[in-house]
């Protein structure tokens, strides 16, 4: 007798339906398995039988074959444990094969028969009610995931049992739902806030700009001047996700596995630190079978680069694709895969090698030599994408003795959305721009015009600074966004003035 239940996958970030069809006949005991199955798809085998025989049912001494259809496709994991079992028993004729019809099933079986939590299921939940299934049979740690997705009835079970007897109208499983509103209000709370630092009022206000702008950033200050503490509270002042945005950055982590049970949706910017001994793989993403990296996992958020001269040259170039296009495509012998890392890059560094350069506390090490070497450690093309570089001096006893509280995060927040609404405003029209950041050279010279007093302030700067030319469009988009800041429709000498102070890397005499 042949089974077919219906299950699914993920490739990518995208799920995509697979027909487990289940075939016994006679013949020596033998278990087969077919349509491009990875090791962990083929041990299922012993978890299958072991769970099938500790759950009280008879396992067929026969020979089992299994497709996972379509063929052409690896499939891996071990999310096709539950389906497997269940077209063994419907084989056998133990479960209704007319409740399988409207149905997904995924989950991992335990020896004993419990059912375990596995990873993807948003986006298989998404596919489910995209594709008209009316119902989806998940591991009940994964059914607050599931629910997220309206119009789908989404059936936890925690054992193959429980499974078999719901299957054949034994016993009922209520249809799990969730308040995903509820779910993403009660989310959206951060564990730090822009009060908690003291002094760099500069920073802060660079920060604020960044954030209202859509820029890259690079923090250049000693070890201990508060860069980490900074870059940690970025993502508190950038605009409150949408659902529609949270959805999306949730597909991603839940396809690497990061999704928690008790948080089945990511209602904040996510914030990613990697350490900068991360191989080119772990941040770009990759590997045999490709799984996101940091840079996607960072999407629609901040990708936090501490000590950004120490990564090394070939994953820090590997970061140009994702700057530029806001995706990365991962090719493989067998495919080609693209995954969304649409982020803001916030950078840190030291002076020089030693930290300690221009700090007037401690004596540099370094010869310029040497500071050269390291600052030439960034390429470029990279430092291109970046349009805000500042200072992080280190704090004087006075400000850390400060008792006063700064700026919430609350309010520096309001002055970024209302900034990133006038933006919203500019460009509605055009299409794939969102704000100043993304500006190329034809569309700076259509929005940022400028006075002639204006003109002649950014000349003056060029000449004396020694302003290097890529810092020039730099400059005016960074411009723009102070004076969206200040409601502004006109850029004013004043904002240039505070935009030339953003370009520390590109002063000729900042070293030397």
């Amino acid at each position: 007798m042949i089974a077919k239940i219906n299950s699914a996958a993920v490739i990518g970030i995208d799920a995509y339906k697979v027909d487990v069809e289940v075939d016994l006949s006679q013949g020596l005991p033998q278990y087969l398995t077919v349509g491009l199955p990875d090791s962990a798809v083929k041990e299922s085998r012993d978890r299958v039988e072991k769970a099938i025989k500790n759950s009280g049912f008879s396992y067929p001494l026969k020979k089992i074959t299994i497709n996972l259809a379509p063929a052409d496709i690896r499939k891996e994991g071990s999310a096709f444990d539950l389906p497997i079992a269940i077209g063994i028993l419907t084989a056998q004729g133990l479960v209704n094969p007319e409740n399988l019809k409207d149905k997904i099933i995924v989950g991992e079986l335990s020896l004993d028969g419990s059912v375990r939590k596995v990873k993807g299921v948003l986006p298989i939940s998404i596919f489910a009610k995209e594709k008209g299934f009316k119902g989806l049979i998940v591991p009940d740690e994964n059914k607050k995931e599931a629910a997220v997705v309206e119009g789908i009835d989404v059936y936890p079970v925690s054992s193959l049992e429980q499974t078999v007897k719901f299957l054949n109208d034994e016993i009922e499983i209520d249809k799990f739902t969730v308040d995903r509103e509820e779910i993403f209000k009660s989310s959206q709370e951060y564990g730090v806030d822009f009060s908690e630092v003291k002094g760099q009022e500069s920073a802060k206000r660079a920060i604020e700009v960044a954030c209202a702008g859509g820029h890259n950033i690079l923090m250049i200050g000693p070890p201990g001047a508060g860069k980490t503490m900074l870059a940690r509270r970025i993502p508190t002042i950038l605009p409150q996700m949408t659902l529609e945005e949270a959805l999306e950055t949730t597909k991603i982590h839940s396809v690497a596995g990061f999704l928690h049970g008790d948080m089945p949706i990511v209602a904040v910017r996510p914030f990613r630190a990697p350490h900068h001994t991360i191989s080119d793989a772990g941040l770009i993403g990759g590997g045999s079978y490709p799984r996101p990296g940091e840079v996607s996992l960072a999407h629609n958020g901040v990708l936090f680069l501490d000590e950004f001269p120490e990564f090394s040259r070939r994953a820090l170039e590997v970061l140009r694709q994702p700057l530029e296009d806001g995706f990365v495509t991962i090719s493989r012998a067998s495919m080609s895969l693209t995954f969304p890392a649409r982020f803001m890059l916030v950078a840190a560094m030291n002076p020089c090698p030693c930290g300690y350069y221009g700090d007037p506390h401690h004596n540099c090490t370094c010869t310029p030599q040497m500071i050269q070497r390291y600052v030439s450690k960034i390429s470029g093309p990279l430092l291109d994408r970046i349009d805000i570089h500042i200072e992080v001096p280190a704090l004087s006893y006075k400000e850390l003795a400060e008792k006063r509280e700064g700026e919430p995060s609350a309010k520096i927040r309001e002055r970024v959305e209302k900034a990133r609404k006038i933006q919203l405003d500019r460009y509605k029209d055009i299409e794939g721009i969102y704000c100043n950041a993304q500006l190329d050279s034809k569309l700076i010279k259509e929005f940022c015009k400028l006075s002639k007093e204006c003109e002649n302030l950014l000349s003056t700067a060029i000449d004396k600074f020694g302003l290097s030319a890529r810092a020039h469009d730099r400059i005016l988009k960074v411009a723009r966004t102070i004076a969206d800041l200040e409601g502004e429709k006109e850029i004013a000498p004043h904002h240039i003035a505070e935009a030339i102070q953003y370009r520390t890397l590109d002063r000729k005499y900042w070293m030397f």
